[in-house]
């Protein structure tokens, strides 16, 4: 209905804002769990839309009531994660709103709490201005702008004007003043256990992240967001911390005098150290001391910032607290790795080798999209950044099933790129229909499907609880002959033998294809730091387990954990 022409031939307001979007250089394709707004064929797309992952716009649409409520979580997701979307949400016709009409919804009020800016459309004479605003919002404000459109206004004759932005987004440098660049470098300067933790927001300070920390014999910490700005080229990186991360980087944090946080907002205050300084760094002001007590805040960019404080900055000839955290990272590391392999029984795949495969078979510039729950962990500990790859996931957010929906989007707006997804069988039986998407939009998506007949990540979150399992069992298809019955290349890797040919071939097959991988179903993720309610909830488990006559699993912890 929205792409058709009025009788007079000139555009509808729904094809002006195509227009309009195409003029201010603005991408048009994304991918919402569940909603494609661009069904182009396969094909190599001009600049200004290949950079979508480079946080230019998008833009994404739905049809009215039930339609655009499937873009919720997506732009939730892309709210909280600070990408930059237009969301156009269709409208009953408005002569009967307000009458409980077939479909009727309120997207002014549904979409408010995950928007910048929401506004209905009444009159054609709205759209240049409120289009304009929205997309400005969207972009400013790096999150997303929502208008609806009922159906009837969508159809009338666009109001014809040329648009009235014509510069680019805006790209300001924030920087602490004079007196707070030199109480920072003060308080860096007469530090010598400092301990760097950097986030999303050191994405293009890379060089100067590095310098900082050499100049201040300081090992970095990077949270999940900061993963691909950081740890690539990197001698001072120490891993991750967090429920995600492993020993070495909370050991660097918890031993520190110092703590500089740079770019990031990451959430678990059981993470942070309760006796050092901590100071923060951010461009946006509200989110400093918002997770942990902070004894000094600026407000700047991470660039700007480093680039200001350079010239103040003393060498720190101190370098126990490094070296210490550069070791306790080599042995962490050590350890991740010997999980990671193919095993010695015929049967048992363990996850971690199968993302340490993908990893090494996968493209330099490949996208990486995971799943939340445990293909996430296994990306985190596994994947290795370079500085071109990306990793995308629905980190803040947390929603189900985004790995394959964000590569679908990944793909289309790169289509000379390789795009991964990471699935779990929860996530991917939740949007299975997305592989008809694969099909019908003939994207290249390469998914890796992790079949553990469970929600691993609940019944492990249950087990340290103390709560036996319940309602986490999975009665999964056979994926591989689901995707062949959609169109794709279906592979099957039952034994650890089998988990680099088919990846192998899955990733060399000119389509889309999926690998379904039997993982084991015990694997046990282990956290930086065990407190003792989680041993004793792990303990109580087990009790429970015995006595509820489930002690095989308890065997089978064993058997897949300790015996590798």
């Amino acid at each position: 209905m929205f792409l058709r022409k009025h009788e007079s031939g000139k555009f509808t307001a729904f094809r002006a804002i195509r227009s309009m979007a195409s003029r201010t250089r603005f991408a048009q394709t994304s991918k919402f769990n569940g909603s494609m707004c661009d069904t182009r064929k396969r094909r190599r797309l001009p600049p200004e839309h290949r950079r979508i992952l480079q946080g230019k716009l998008a833009v994404c649409a739905g049809s009215c009531g039930p339609g655009n409520l499937h873009l919720i979580n997506g732009l939730y997701d892309c709210h909280r994660s600070r990408v930059p979307v237009l969301g156009i949400a269709a409208q009953i016709p408005s002569s009967e709103i307000g009458s409980g009409y077939f479909q009727e919804t309120h997207p002014e009020h549904l979409f408010a709490q995950c928007s910048h800016y929401c506004e209905l459309i009444s009159h054609p004479e709205q759209m240049p201005r409120v289009l304009e605003i929205a997309m400005q919002t969207a972009i400013t404000r790096r999150g997303v702008s929502v208008v609806a459109i009922p159906g009837d206004i969508a159809l009338l004759d666009a109001v014809e004007q040329g648009p009235r932005l014509h510069f680019p987004p805006p790209a300001p440098s924030v920087c602490p003043s004079d007196e707070e660049i030199a109480t920072l470098a003060k308080l860096l300067n007469k530090s010598k256990k400092v301990t760097i933790f950097a986030g999303a927001g050191c994405a293009g300070a890379h060089a100067e992240l590095i310098e900082l920390a050499g100049k201040l014999n300081a090992p970095i910490v990077h949270a999940m967001r900061g993963k691909e700005y950081i740890e690539y080229d990197n001698p001072f990186d120490v891993g991750m911390t967090g429920l995600l991360g492993f020993s070495s980087g909370y050991h660097a944090m918890m031993n520190c005098d110092l703590l500089l946080m740079l770019g990031t907002d990451f959430p678990y205050q059981q993470f942070f150290p309760k006796d050092a300084t901590i100071i923060q760094i951010d461009v946006r002001g509200e989110q400093l001391g918002r997770r942990t007590k902070v004894d000094f805040g600026f407000v700047g960019d991470t660039k700007t910032t480093l680039r200001a404080l350079r010239p103040k900055l003393n060498q720190n000839d101190n370098d126990k607290h490094l070296k210490a955290s550069l070791a306790h990272y080599k042995n962490a590391r050590k350890g991740l790795d010997e999980l990671a392999t193919e095993g010695s029984g015929k049967k048992t795949i363990h996850p971690q080798y199968v993302v340490r495969v993908v990893d090494e078979l996968a493209a330099k510039d490949a996208i990486f999209s995971c799943d939340v729950g445990t293909p996430t962990i296994w990306a985190a500990r596994y994947l290795t950044m370079n500085g071109k790859r990306r990793l995308l996931g629905s980190f803040n957010h947390g929603s189900m099933a985004n790995a394959l929906p964000q590569a679908i989007g990944a793909q289309v707006s790169h289509p000379d790129r390789q795009a991964i997804s990471l699935s779990g069988d929860g996530g991917l039986a939740m949007l299975m229909g997305d592989l008809l998407s694969l099909q019908q939009l003939q994207t290249p998506v390469k998914t890796i499907a992790f079949k553990n007949n469970s929600l691993a990540f609940v019944e492990l979150e249950m087990k340290a609880a103390g709560i036996l399992d319940f309602g986490t069992d999975l009665r999964n298809p056979n994926f591989a002959k689901m995707a062949e019955g959609a169109g794709l290349l279906g592979l099957t890797a039952a034994t650890p033998a089998q988990v680099r040919p088919m990846i192998a071939q899955a990733l060399k097959y000119d389509g889309p294809a999926l690998v379904e991988v039997l993982v084991n179903r015990q694997e046990l993720s282990m956290p930086p730091t065990i407190t003792a309610e989680q041993v004793k909830g792990f303990s109580l488990f087990a009790l429970k387990a015995v006595l509820s006559g489930r002690g095989e699993e308890i065997l089978d912890l064993a058997k897949i954990n300790l015996f590798r």
